[in-house]
């Protein structure tokens, strides 16, 4: 897999509305065929944050954030399938945020048809939040590099995404579910 990022922001709630692989061509029938649909992982679209020590109450929270949207565009390039990979993550301080940049980390794992990891990379969605400005979105961009023989080899491939918490933030997602 390989993977390149970039970043834009986006003020707005944004239509990950992405452009059919119509008719036409073979590359164009089999990419629209096997274009795999990013699947986000269960306990990884939120992740509350929160500011260093043990206060775990509603004053202690940095920021909540959530994978709002995520949407893949396809095309073949040989014996090589490029997956466009867009996921859209938005973010709320909290009482506790501090100054200077507040990174949200999220996962990308591409994951064959054995349910094995294939390649995976770890990220960040970087935000500049304040009691000014509260809020934000980014609309994180990837893309991935899949590798077939055969296309019906595409037919395997799932992209597994999601936000990486600690293991303490995950128990408190879990629990937030529970109620």
């Amino acid at each position: 897999m390989t993977v390149t990022k970039s970043l834009g922001c986006v003020a707005i709630g944004l239509a990950l509305a992405l452009a059919g692989c119509g008719g036409g061509t073979s590359k164009k029938q089999v990419a629209a065929t096997y274009c795999p649909s990013p699947l986000t992982v269960q306990d990884a679209q939120k992740l509350t944050r929160f500011k260093p020590g043990p206060g775990r109450d509603p004053r202690d929270v940095m920021f909540e954030a959530s994978l709002i949207n995520s949407a893949t565009a396809c095309s073949i390039n040989r014996a090589t399938m490029e997956v466009e990979l867009k996921l859209l993550v938005a973010v709320n301080a909290g009482p506790s945020v501090g100054t200077g940049t507040s990174s949200v980390p999220y996962f990308v794992r591409v994951v064959d048809a054995s349910g094995n990891v294939r390649e995976g990379r770890d990220f960040n969605a970087d935000f500049k939040l304040s009691t000014a400005a509260p809020r934000g979105q980014s609309l994180e961009e990837l893309t991935l590099s899949l590798p077939f023989a055969d296309p019906s080899d595409l037919g395997g491939y799932r992209i597994a995404v999601g936000l990486k918490p600690t293991q303490d933030e995950l128990q408190y997602n879990r629990r937030a579910a529970a109620r």
